[in-house]
């Protein structure tokens, strides 16, 4: 066999080994499972015997091979590369051996010859021949000398290959609550923002309170978050108690970024007496994720696992919600529910915002959630008691304008609009006007229109435009294409302490009718006024409120039900829908960590006789078609139809164990006396006392006055 083929054979061979990190830079061949075994070896498996095997290697060619006379005295440095096996006896034998002098070849099989025979390798257990190959470094040094010049190689490669230091060039800063600061929305709680609401409401402040929720930047300029926290931070040292009682449980800040991480719970035990008495629960699990990236891009997702079950009035009203498709619930304000155990919900929920604020001027807002306007605890125009949902939000605010455009992504879930077991899609789109006229007085224009997907009509065009006039567009397109809302606001600040709101919605007006003066069905309105008494009898931090609601027959109705002013069977307004009158006095509290809210509400509500064989429509839901079943033209008046009063004590005081999370330790009592003027299947006198006590974070409004 020539030299040439000997050198293709050898090469071959090292095809089928891999590597052995060293100098001798030895290989073994794919098909050994187990590494052949020296004396000194043995008990050793895996990296440790393969290490052993090739020492063992080295070890005995330093001690046998000898270098000839002529080449050590003429300083011969070179390798010898040798290519052997051992064979399924453990029998070493040569292979080839490439060398410049024919007398190193000769030596290196000489000293293969004299190799011990020792335990093969195996394969699948079986002894197996197995091919190596390793260089012989001439002058020889030992397995020990060796090891110390690749440690010493290794260090040298290390110390003049440059290093990149970006993970250890990171900057972070001590975290001081940069979101106290930044563009992202506060998570709306009445509770929460009736601590800031004096601050913000200042005769002469150039700010828009009805269009929430608020970002931090909005409030920060006449609130001080960061020194408000101070106030209640406890002191401690200990991590654990540090993220307990002040801190978020994860905060990290760098330059010009931030990030927080939180736990959020809702776990809520108590017991409801009524005509059926119930052990009610929550048990809410949540995480929130919120940051910063620069000063103009925010972020907050919160991914929400509950289970619940409520007193039975509330139970059978979300279960009067229920979506087409076998899901037994919609809980009011957080979305379709599932059967839990027997008479229970599992209601999941996630809610998102991604806030870009290219300028002072404007802020664009992606997000699934819910919006409010208005200065009370209600809204007729655009209310939080609906399920989330997607929008996009514009505000642009200078000098004494804030303008809001929101348009929103809504769902029809009844089961005759339910088409191949998907519900039906519609659109919504608002434009909100807010002018501060006076250093006292504040007014808003609202409208807004919602049309559904008919012909694959898709998010209309016609509606997209931020300063189009919805009605002209609705008249345009056809009295059928959308349902058109008109709203007016005003805010009136007395002084410092007294302030009145209200607002005006008008879904539909004939001036006709009200010559006539026949209480029409089609003069649709509704009316809001308010009060609130800041630091009430000069006792700091006691809010007091009082507001009335009224709401004609067949407002937030449309001739097409589908258009209707509704999201997942709730109204995007006020949650009683239409038809009813409604007073609240509320008064709120807060000292330090302490705090105690109280609301009461009278109201008086015409439902319908659905239930009872009478199928006339009385104008109280807003999902029935105006045109169908309406029980008069005229002489229509708040409360016809089945008319009940209703009475709601809501009280709840406690302790807010962290303000990062806004976290509170409460108990509440609810006292709900409903007296419809005939008992139905579905809507009968009843008196319920429920009480509760919880652990918290109040992050959204829980409505519970139904």
């Amino acid at each position: 066999m020539n030299k040439s083929l000997l050198i293709l054979l050898c090469c071959f061979s090292s095809i089928l080994t891999f590597a052995q990190d060293n100098d001798l830079n030895a290989r073994v061949a794919l098909t050994a499972e187990r590494f052949p075994v020296f004396p000194n070896c043995e008990n050793l498996e895996g990296k440790t015997l393969e290490n052993c095997f090739y020492n063992e290697v080295q070890e005995f060619v330093f001690q046998n091979f000898v270098v000839p006379e002529d080449l050590m005295q003429n300083n011969f440095q070179g390798n010898v590369k040798v290519l052997f096996e051992v064979d399924e006896n453990g029998v070493f034998k040569v292979i080839y051996v490439n060398a410049v002098d024919e007398k190193l070849i000769a030596e290196t099989k000489r000293v293969f010859a004299k190799f011990p025979k020792i335990t093969a390798a195996t394969y699948n257990g079986n002894p197996e021949y197995s091919k190596y190959n390793i260089t012989i470094a001439i002058p020889l040094k030992s397995p020990s000398v060796m090891a110390a010049e690749n440690l010493a190689k290794a260090d040298v490669l290390r110390n003049t290959t440059p290093q990149l230091t970006e993970l250890d060039s990171i900057v972070y800063k001590k975290y001081n609550n940069p979101e106290f600061e930044s563009h992202l929305s506060i998570p709306f709680s009445h509770s929460y923002y009736a601590q800031f609401d004096s601050a913000i409401n200042q005769v002469g402040s150039n700010n828009h309170t009805a269009s929430k929720p608020f970002s931090y930047a909005e409030v920060a300029k006449y609130y001080n978050f960061k020194q408000e926290n101070e106030k209640l931070k406890k002191k401690t040292s200990g991590w654990w108690t540090r993220k307990l009682w002040n801190e978020n449980t994860v905060e990290i800040r760098g330059e010009d970024y931030w990030f927080t991480l939180n736990p959020v719970l809702d776990l809520q035990l108590g017991r409801s007496s009524g005509n059926n008495s119930t052990n009610t629960f929550v048990n809410t699990r949540a995480i929130n994720f919120r940051g910063g990236l620069g000063k103009q891009l925010n972020f907050s997702t919160t991914i929400f696992e509950s289970q619940g079950r409520f007193a039975d009035y509330y139970n059978r009203f979300a279960e009067s919600l229920k979506p087409s498709g076998g899901n037994p619930a919609i809980i009011p304000g957080v979305g379709i529910a599932k059967d839990f155990k027997t008479d229970g919900y599992d209601f999941p929920l996630a809610e998102a915002n991604l806030t870009f604020a290219p300028s002072k001027f404007l802020d664009l807002q992606l997000g699934y959630g819910r919006n409010f306007i208005g200065d009370g605890y209600r809204s007729l125009l655009e209310s939080d008691g609906a399920s989330p949902y997607p929008y996009f939000k514009m505000n642009t605010t200078f000098w004494k304008l804030k303008y809001t455009n929101t348009f929103m992504w809504l769902k029809d879930v009844r089961p005759e609009v339910t088409v191949d077991r998907t519900y039906a899609t519609k659109f919504m789109a608002n434009h909100y006007l807010s002018w501060n006229v006076s250093n006292k007085l504040n007014l808003g224009f609202f409208e807004s229109v919602i049309w559904n997907n008919t012909n694959d009509r898709g998010f209309d065009a016609s509606f997209i435009n931020p300063i189009v006039f919805y009605r002209s567009v609705e008249f345009a397109s056809s009295s059928r294409s959308g349902n058109a809302v008109l709203g007016l606001t005003f805010k009136y600040k007395w002084d410092n302490q007294i302030n009145f709101y209200g607002q005006f919605i008008l879904d539909e007006f004939s001036l006709g009718d009200i010559k006539e003066r026949d209480n029409s069905w089609k003069n649709k309105y509704g009316y809001q006024l308010g009060a609130k008494y800041y630091n009430a009898f000069n006792v700091p931090n006691l809010l007091l409120q009082v507001e009335y609601n009224r709401m004609r027959p067949y407002v937030y109705s449309h001739s097409n039900s589908i258009t209707n002013y509704g999201h997942n069977n709730q109204s995007l307004g006020h949650q009683w829908g239409g038809n009813f009158s409604e007073f609240l006095a509320i008064a709120r509290y807060h000292q330090g960590r302490f705090f105690a809210d109280a609301k009461f509400t009278i109201g008086v509500r015409g439902l319908d006789f659905t239930d009872s064989g009478d199928t006339s429509n009385y104008g109280g839901n807003i999902y029935r078609d105006y045109d169908e079943g309406r029980f008069a033209d005229s002489g229509v008046k708040v409360g016809q139809g089945n008319k009940t009063d209703f009475f709601m004590a809501d009280i709840q005081g406690g302790y807010l164990i962290n303000p990062s999370t806004n976290l509170k330790l409460f108990v509440s009592y609810i006292y709900r006396d409903f007296k419809p003027m005939q008992n139905t299947t579905t809507v009968f006198k009843e008196s319920t006392n429920w009480f509760s006590i919880g652990l918290r974070s109040d992050i959204f409004n829980w409505y519970f006055d139904y």
